[in-house]
């Protein structure tokens, strides 16, 4: 796993970054930038770039975050309990850098595992293919 200081992290992420990335934040519902994009590619840890999600995956959860069905990999994520606020959460992690991403939740599409990964924009990347 990639180890860095808090004083680096801080130095290589923009405030609004550190804040989500580091600091376990939200960005706003429905402000994300990739809440809608419909371009196919994949999508990186935006600290470490590391593949987290595939645009194969990516769909419409109406929940104001982009949202998947399934990480990039079986080692792209890790899953930790948040207890944060209150509430009894599945946290999901850049399995390379620990960095937060967003949460899971057992609200997804039925008939592709159930699982809806809900992910702040702005802890992503985009790589789009090329074609």
């Amino acid at each position: 796993m990639l180890h860095k200081s808090d004083e680096e992290w801080k130095k290589e992420l923009t405030p609004e970054q550190y804040e989500v990335l580091r600091q376990k934040g939200t960005e706003r519902a429905g402000t994300g930038k990739y809440l809608h994009n419909k371009d196919t590619g994949i999508y990186t840890c935006a600290a470490c770039d590391n593949p987290v999600f595939k645009s194969t995956t990516k769909y419409e959860s109406h929940s104001g975050w982009p949202s998947f069905t399934a990480p990039y990999s079986d080692n792209s994520v890790k899953v930790e309990i948040d207890r944060s606020y209150g509430m009894i959460r599945e946290e999901i992690l850049c399995a390379n850098c620990g960095s937060h991403l967003g949460h899971r939740f057992p609200d997804g599409p039925q008939d592709q595992g159930g699982q809806r990964y809900c992910i702040n924009s702005i802890s992503m990347d985009f790589k789009k293919e090329e074609k």
